[in-house]
């Protein structure tokens, strides 16, 4: 079992998990948009002490990647990538939807999963899964799509309150329970990567330049 340290800057919560000698902790910030930056370094202190660990005994460092705020994540895997780079440590990246997915009794989705991550204006990234593997591609979906796929079976689940929680149910999972799973199987996988951010969808700028 591998150390390591996990952030999650994705979205208006804040989560870091600390794993040592197969013992997590975890600490969380539920509403701290526009604040990562000024918390990020503050709650990483938090979660080592309370797993008793030096940023030198962690074997990985994980951040999630997206999809969410394109402010966030960057955030994050900047932080991450700092501490890597200074104790020469391997990366690996999760994303937020794989948080959503990897979040049950046993880490694992039930039946079809549909990931949610608000984009706003009714709309939705979205990712896909059953039985742990990836079966629809992250895409950005509006609310009626979103709807239809819940009414084709999937389960919809989300680590965050969503606005379209009013026409149908929506599964509200615990983040940093997600981070945690998520980056087990990774490191199981020994899917070391570099970190770079996941965007489902262009930017405003990016848009305007194509057109």
């Amino acid at each position: 079992m591998k150390n390591f340290l996990a952030v999650d800057t994705s979205g208006s919560y804040l989560s870091v998990v600390a794993m040592k000698d197969g013992n997590a902790v975890s600490v969380c910030e539920k509403d701290c948009a526009m604040r990562h930056s000024v918390l990020l370094l503050k709650k990483i202190d938090e979660a080592l002490a309370l797993a008793k660990m030096t940023p030198s005994e962690c074997d990985v460092f994980a951040a999630c990647v997206g999809a969410g705020s394109f402010t966030g994540i960057r955030i994050g895997i900047s932080a991450v990538k700092g501490l890597a780079l200074a104790l020469g440590k391997p990366t690996l990246g999760v994303t937020s939807f794989a948080l959503a997915a990897y979040n049950s009794i046993d880490g694992e989705p039930q039946g079809r999963v549909l990931c949610l991550v608000d984009a706003l204006h009714d709309c939705y990234y979205a990712c896909g899964y059953e039985k742990g593997e990836v079966v629809l591609p992250p895409a950005y979906l509006t609310e009626a799509e979103v709807l239809a796929l819940a009414a084709e079976g999937y389960v919809l689940r989300s680590c965050a309150e969503l606005p379209i929680a009013d026409k149908a149910k929506v599964e509200v999972v615990c983040p940093t329970e997600g981070l945690k799973n998520a980056v087990l199987r990774e490191i199981e996988r020994e899917n070391f990567t570099e970190l770079s951010a996941v965007y489902v969808r262009k930017s405003s700028a990016e848009e305007n330049v194509c057109k």
